[in-house]
């Protein structure tokens, strides 16, 4: 049985999207080292995905937000998912207007 929390991403590998998704579980591996029980990058041929998964429900939908997550975004979500109120340092400031 795979180990808990499971963080999956689901990208387009046709849209060479392989080198992002790569990148975005690295910066969540290394943040969230302690609480995440594993990472998978999944391959979609079917063209256009970029989708992010804990435990298997959606947290991140390129083709429902329109774009995909900037890593302070991500790690904000992936942090109200597993471990809320966890203070994220820096990813934790907002920009003032």
């Amino acid at each position: 049985m795979p180990a808990e929390p499971h963080f999956e991403i689901e990208y387009c590998s046709r849209c060479n999207w392989g080198l992002r998704a790569n990148w975005m579980a690295q910066e969540i591996l290394s943040t969230f080292a302690a609480e995440i029980g594993s990472v998978t990058l999944t391959p979609d041929r079917n063209g256009g995905r970029f989708d992010i998964y804990i435990n298997g429900e959606l947290i991140w939908s390129r083709h429902e937000l329109g774009r995909f997550p900037d890593v302070k975004e991500l790690k904000q979500r992936v942090r109200d998912h597993i471990s809320p109120g966890r203070s994220l340092g820096h990813s934790d400031i907002k920009p003032t207007d």
